[in-house]
Order: C-alpha cells, then sequence, then structure tokens
C-alpha cells in the first residue's frame, strides 16, 4: 500500500534513540508498510537488518558529504513496489492514525503534509506495552507544542511526481518549502493533513552538524539550497495549501489565513499575473470582506 522512506543519521548518542523510536512506530503501522532506510551512516544497515527493512547504501552526497534530496527521492521511486510513497525525517514517530490518512485519498496525483508536534522525549518507548500509543497521546497532550507551518517533516505522494529535484542538500533550508511549490505549480492536489495525522517530532539538537543549528539555516549548504530554490516567492508552506483534510473527508481551506496566501501564491504560480501581488494589508482586507460574504469562520 505504501512505501516508507528516510536517510538516517548516525545510530550514536541520542540520535540512537531518537531514530530507534521513530523507526520502531513506523513498524507498527497497520496494515504493514514497505520500509526503506537510505544512506550508509554508522547503524543504519545494522537497523534495517534488525527490523527487516529494505536498506540502499548509495545515496549520491554533495562536496560536504551531505546527501542530495534528488538522489534519494528518485533512487526511492525507482525501488518502491509501492505506487504512493511517504519521505519522512527519522526522528518522526507516526500513529495509528497515519495511514487512514492515506487511504482516504485516492487521487491519481497528490502531495500530502502536515504540521508537527514537537515533543521532549528522552527515554526509549517500550513498544511491546499495548498501551505505548496511548500513553504517548496523553503526554504530547499535557507537552506538545504545536509546530509552526513553514516546517514540514513528511512528504506522502504519488509516485512520479517528482522528476526534476534540484540538487538541494538534506537537513538544510528550504528543501521541503520547494517540493510544496513544486507540487502546487504542477496544478497536483496538495492536501493539508495536521487535523488528522498526528507526527510527533522529538526535539533534538545540532550536535551531528559542525557548525550546528546556524549551519542548518546560515551555512554554506543553506545558501545554495536558497538559490536553488530560486524566488523567495517559491517557498511554500502548509499555509498555501488550498485542501485540507478533515475527520469529515477534503475541504477547501477557506479561513482568512489562507486566502491570503492563495492571493500571496499568485505570482509564484502564475508569473504572468505578477501584477496582482497586493501588499499583505490590502490582501486582509479583501480577505476578511470575502469572509464575512461567505460566513467563513477566522479559524
Amino acid at each position: 500500500m505504501l512505501t516508507l522512506f528516510s536517510i538516517p543519521k548516525a545510530f550514536t548518542g541520542r540520535s540512537k534513540t531518537i531514530q530507534h523510536n521513530a523507526i520502531r512506530s513506523w513498524t507498527k503501522l497497520s496494515p504493514p508498510c514497505e520500509i526503506i532506510l537510505l544512506g550508509k551512516d554508522e547503524g543504519t544497515a545494522e537497523t534495517a537488518a534488525e527490523l527487516g527493512l529494505r536498506h540502499i547504501p548509495e545515496v549520491q552526497c554533495n562536496e560536504y558529504g551531505t546527501p542530495l534530496v534528488s538522489s534519494m527521492f528518485a533512487m526511492a521511486q525507482q525501488a518502491a513496489t509501492h505506487p504512493v510513497l511517504c519521505y519522512v525525517n527519522a526522528d518522526i514517530i507516526l500513529l495509528s492514525d497515519f495511514l487512514p490518512a492515506v487511504q482516504r485519498i485516492t487521487a491519481a496525483s497528490f502531495l500530502m503534509v502536515g504540521q508537527r508536534w514537537d515533543i521532549n522525549l528522552e527515554e526509549s518507548i517500550d513498544f511491546n506495552r499495548v498501551d505505548w500509543e496511548q500513553n504517548l497521546r496523553k503526554r504530547l497532550e499535557l507537552q506538545g507544542k504545536l509546530h509552526p507551518p513553514a516546517g514540514i517533516d513528511y512528504f506522502i505522494f504519488s509516485r512520479g511526481l517528482y522528476t526534476d529535484i534540484p540538487p538541494f542538500a538534506l537537513g538544510r533550508t528550504a528543501w521541503d518549502n520547494w517540493l510544496v511549490y513544486r507540487a502546487r505549480s504542477l496544478k497536483t492536489l496538495v492536501i493539508d493533513a495536521t487535523r488528522v495525522v498526528t507526527a510527533i517530532h522529538q526535539n533534538h539538537d545540532y550536535a551531528h552538524m559542525e557548525a550546528g543549528e546556524a549551519g542548518a539555516f546560515k551555512g554554506p549548504e543553506a545558501r545554495r539550497n536558497q538559490e536553488l530554490l530560486g524566488k523567495p516567492d517559491n517557498s511554500f508552506g502548509i499555509n498555501n495549501l488550498s485542501w485540507m483534510l478533515t475527520p469529515r473527508g477534503l475541504k477547501r481551506a477557506m479561513t482568512l489565513k489562507r486566502l491570503y496566501y492563495q492571493f500571496d501564491a499568485i505570482p509564484a504560480l502564475n508569473p504572468r499575473l505578477g501584477f496582482l501581488s497586493i501588499p499583505k494589508k490590502v490582501v486582509f482586507t479583501l480577505a476578511r470582506a470575502l469572509r464575512s460574504i461567505l460566513g467563513i469562520s477566522r479559524k
């Protein structure tokens, strides 16, 4: 039904606990998914063997040794045995609401993403306990925080959607926002699953990078990713999506904020209509008037 793929960091220190928690949660999904771990950082091959997962060691990297998003997606799409794939960061725990959300999308071509929940989780999860998910959800209610919509940690998409990804460095800025922009520019159905998918991000530092967090967002690889992104208008987040999956099904995203972002996306998606780029204050005034006319909620 679904092929999950990811490139873990080295399984050392705290990253080992975080990644084991995440990947083990994927193996608990029902029905079972095909899971592919890519790369050859320490512990990746061993984890794949231990859990009975597929392993693809050779992924193209840049001169800094960072895997390229283009290579990862190309290899996964070629190797996958299912028509729907999901890239997910190796620190993201998935719960039982994940696959039902995927199963509800029947479009031939689509992309579905969502916001994550951030939480501090220091210990290994005991997946042998039948109530591990219930306990984790209770903890999330008390301690979790919904991450802003600019950051995206999973991409569920139909195979063949991405054939021309620039050589972005994984784990640096901009590449995730480009993937959303590209799907929208292809007029593919792009869906926000935040309301129905609980994706849990285990907070961590950037000790695996020489320059730390600053390197991920301001270092030379980050600057190159920004160049590959192109115009700032090509940076799309979850607010730029016009569809959302809810417990009642697919619906148009028609909140005041989403209406603004639909106006804001016009120049990027339709360059010939660049003259429609309107100051934010004017757009919000127009959106507020439209909301009032249509009786649309502010939420």
